[in-house]
């Protein structure tokens, strides 16, 4: 496949592309651009609007990038180009982590002095905690009543929760108990039972 440098404002972002990118998740792209550069091109059709990229793009545009590196995928029809936008982030999505390889990996590339923020799972090594991670912006605690439906997601290892942070959009909270200390890391906000049913009930 041939790869075009393109002007950054040549390039049109799907309007109806599903998948959201928060803050967080395009800074930690502009990290790994910064870090490693663009090394996944940008996959276009003929007119040059998105099919893939659409974080990479945000980035680009953060760090004042003026062109960037596509292949046009020519050959899809409409509807194979529209499925792909969907495919691209699913499929990506499906996989998993063997859990002690991956720490063990982290951890060596830490003593090596790497910035392993740039992998987005810096929060997994030795001494992180979650505790210090982003708050809430209401407590948790205010959630729990009667009056409220909710669905309280419970998870036993980092990774998982890390990787719902990043499907839901969760975060971690500080919230006290009524003597005064904090509940242990990884309680996570409550979420609608409606959208979470939603986003799982075809997995």
């Amino acid at each position: 496949m041939e790869i075009e440098n393109i002007p950054i404002e040549k390039l049109k972002v799907y309007e109806k592309n599903s998948r959201t990118h928060s803050k967080k998740q395009v800074a930690q792209v502009v990290a790994s651009i910064k870090e490693f550069g663009f090394t996944n091109p940008l996959l276009i059709d003929q007119e040059g609007t998105l099919i893939a990229g659409h974080g990479r793009l945000m980035a680009a545009k953060e760090l004042g990038m003026d062109l960037l590196p596509c292949v046009r995928l020519s050959h899809l029809s409409d509807a194979q180009k529209r499925a792909y936008v969907i495919a691209d982030n699913k499929i990506a999505l499906n996989s998993g982590w063997d859990d002690d390889l991956l720490k063990s990996e982290l951890n060596e590339l830490d003593s090596l002095g790497f910035d392993v923020g740039v992998t987005g799972f810096d929060e997994l090594l030795e001494g992180t905690g979650l505790e210090d991670s982003a708050k809430g912006e209401v407590e948790f605690s205010e959630y729990l009543n009667e009056a409220n439906n909710y669905v309280v997601l419970f998870f036993n290892n980092d990774i998982d929760w890390l990787q719902a942070q990043t499907h839901f959009n969760l975060k971690s909270v500080s919230s006290q108990r009524a003597n005064g200390k904090p509940w242990s890391k990884g309680i996570g906000r409550v979420v609608n039972g409606a959208e979470y049913l939603d986003k799982v009930k075809n997995k």
